[in-house]
């Protein structure tokens, strides 16, 4: 029998399922106000954080290349590299949350200058950006919690909404920074 059927056989955990759906929603509600305090509260502690947008930018070149690399694994019918792949993903993604937060609630806001051609195509671009990342959190979290508790059919159609817009937010915040890099 193959790995990938093995694991469709997995009986379903529901109650590691019921636990970490409280914690989805504790985290998704604590990130969001923690991102949504970031520009309005600054702490001075001593440390130079500019050097953290172009990591920031490589973290999320390496969600978008880990995620289409996670698809490609389990279109191959490869679970483990495909849980590889989505792990690391996941790990980027909160090394980029972490850098992200800390800058932004040390660092004043550079901003796309008034007059400047492609200010409206950038203020698109990270509008829904932003909005995307704040709305799919939870999505993203749950299709995680329905492949890691075995529930196989759940995690995989709400994978395939799940996918492109963590993959466009993935892309799109290094086109932000390459956008705003200039006025750095």
């Amino acid at each position: 029998m193959s790995e990938f059927n093995e694991y469709l056989k997995r009986p379903v955990n529901a109650k590691l399922a019921g636990s970490l759906k409280k914690v989805i929603w504790i985290l998704t509600a604590v990130v969001l106000i923690t991102v949504g305090l970031m520009r309005r509260v600054k702490f001075d502690i001593g440390v130079d954080m500019t050097f953290l947008p172009p990591i920031h930018a490589l973290l999320n070149t390496l969600v978008a290349v880990s995620l289409i690399m996670a698809v490609w694994m389990i279109k191959k019918k490869n679970v483990t590299a495909h849980k590889r792949w989505i792990s690391f993903a996941m790990l980027c993604s909160v090394l980029f949350l972490l850098g992200y937060v800390s800058y932004h609630f040390t660092t004043p806001e550079t901003t796309y200058p008034k007059g400047e051609p492609l200010r409206g195509l950038y203020f698109f671009v990270l509008i829904t950006h932003i909005v995307l990342a704040g709305i799919s959190l939870p999505f993203i979290l749950y299709t995680w919690m329905f492949g890691a508790t075995n529930q196989f059919q759940k995690h995989r159609k709400l994978a395939r909404w799940v996918f492109p817009i963590w993959l466009y937010v993935a892309i799109t915040g290094p086109v932000c920074y390459f956008m705003l890099e200039p006025y750095y």
